[in-house]
């Protein structure tokens, strides 16, 4: 049994929306999100840096498996329980995309939005800081813009077919709803994160789990 622990919005959507897509069992967790107890010893234990999410795989003969990357866990998840599906084969041209997307979608893309986030947490209300915080939002405006070219004739990022490299670059176009910087200048991007949101696991997933 996967067990992941869980908050609504966070990085574990991704785990939840595989899981889903691949009809993996699997058990959520939910997580205490306050300051408080992410800086306790005991959720430390589990996740050193405070944050969400964390995925226990208890199955492995050699013993349990504890992971607190999302990226990671998808990886995870995928060598050991997608049976070649969802994921092209490795050493050719298609399995190259999925990485640069898979990456994109956290390091580069993911990265201007988190930084928001914690901008805000350290600087709230009138401290807020306008232009650095539009500095991050025009970062991540280039990750729609080459996103908005990548898309042209295709449904997903890889082509027809969806991709875990969809899941990663959904939940952050997710964050980007959020933040209200999906609109009119990126129709692509706005219709392929629509046909995203449609899928049964992606609802499943956003909306808290099974």
């Amino acid at each position: 049994m996967i067990k992941i622990y869980h908050v609504p919005r966070t990085r574990s959507v991704r785990v939840i929306w595989l899981c889903e897509e691949l009809g993996v069992p699997y058990e959520l967790i939910p997580v205490d999100f306050s300051a408080e107890y992410r800086a306790s010893a005991e959720w430390r234990k589990l996740n050193p840096v405070g944050k969400v999410p964390v995925m226990i795989d208890t199955a492995p003969a050699s013993g349990p498996v504890t992971m607190f990357e999302s990226g990671a866990m998808v990886e995870y998840v995928l060598d050991h329980y997608g049976d070649g599906r969802l994921r092209p084969a490795p050493r050719t041209a298609e399995h190259a995309m999925y990485l640069q997307w898979t990456w994109f979608a956290e390091a580069t893309f993911a990265r201007p939005l988190g930084e928001i986030v914690n901008h805000r947490r350290e600087f709230p209300g009138d401290a807020e800081i306008p232009a650095v915080v539009e500095e991050m939002k025009n970062r991540a405006r280039l990750c729609l813009d080459a996103l908005e070219q990548a898309l042209v004739d295709r449904e997903y990022l890889l082509g027809a077919d969806f991709s875990a490299a969809d899941v990663m670059m959904g939940y952050t176009l997710l964050i980007c709803e959020m933040f209200r910087l999906l609109g009119d200048d990126h129709p692509r991007v706005s219709d392929y994160f629509a046909r995203l949101s449609a899928r049964p696991g992606y609802q499943t997933a956003a909306g808290g789990g099974s």
